[in-house]
């Protein structure tokens, strides 16, 4: 059996095994992974070099197939990053326990930057400045991520303080709850980031090209 299953052995076969052991576990181990696909690691080296190869290859499979990518068509750049960043974040929410890997590798895979490549134009086309585009990007990654973790989140979030808390306990009985909202809580700083931004650029256009931006 293990020998027919090495013959079948391909990229696809082994990257719906790192996803399994990445939802189940929040791992992903070479040997894990070979003793779930039932051949040796040497093996799965063949296919691909290595766990930061894989790691990327899901990185793709997950993000990117999910995402929707600016078309740089000259319409609101906010609206195109808004889309993105929904996008961005349902795509992510698909598999949290997949957020901690990805943060913790380079990213290498040519349709992932290719992606960042898109919105780091529409930020430039926005008016954001060559030095700031990086950091607006992490910005955004960062809200993405997180926002992802907290759609994932159990229903209930925080405990109610039995009478303890009162201003939490008044705050809980007051919101929804579950995914709608994690939902609301993303487009609600999801439009404070996007006016921040709008009004930093403003801010900056009214300086003149010789003072410093404010935050």
């Amino acid at each position: 059996m293990v020998q027919r299953r090495r013959r079948l052995l391909d990229v696809d076969t082994i990257l719906d095994a790192a996803l399994a052991c990445v939802d189940e576990t929040g791992r992903l181990t070479m040997a894990e992974l070979a003793a779930r696909l039932g051949t040796s690691a040497s093996a799965v080296y063949k296919h691909l070099s290595g766990r930061g190869a894989i790691v990327e290859a899901l990185r793709e499979r997950v993000v990117v197939e999910g995402l929707w990518v600016p078309p740089l068509d000259g319409t609101d750049w906010a609206a195109q990053l808004a889309a993105w960043m929904r996008s961005y974040r349902d795509a992510l929410a698909r598999h949290p326990r997949l957020i901690p890997l990805l943060t913790e590798t380079t990213m290498t895979g040519g349709p992932v930057l290719r992606g960042y490549d898109r919105v780091a134009a529409l930020l430039r086309q926005a008016g954001v400045p060559a030095r700031e585009v990086l950091l607006w990007i992490s910005v955004l990654d960062s809200y993405a991520l997180g926002a992802a973790l907290d759609l994932a989140a159990p229903e209930a979030v925080w405990h109610d303080g039995d009478g303890a808390l009162p201003a939490l306990d008044e705050a809980l009985r007051a919101a929804p709850g579950g995914p709608r909202r994690a939902d609301e809580a993303f487009e609600i700083g999801l439009a404070a980031l996007l006016t921040g931004l709008r009004h930093r650029l403003a801010t900056r256009t009214g300086a003149g090209a010789g003072e410093t931006m404010t935050a």
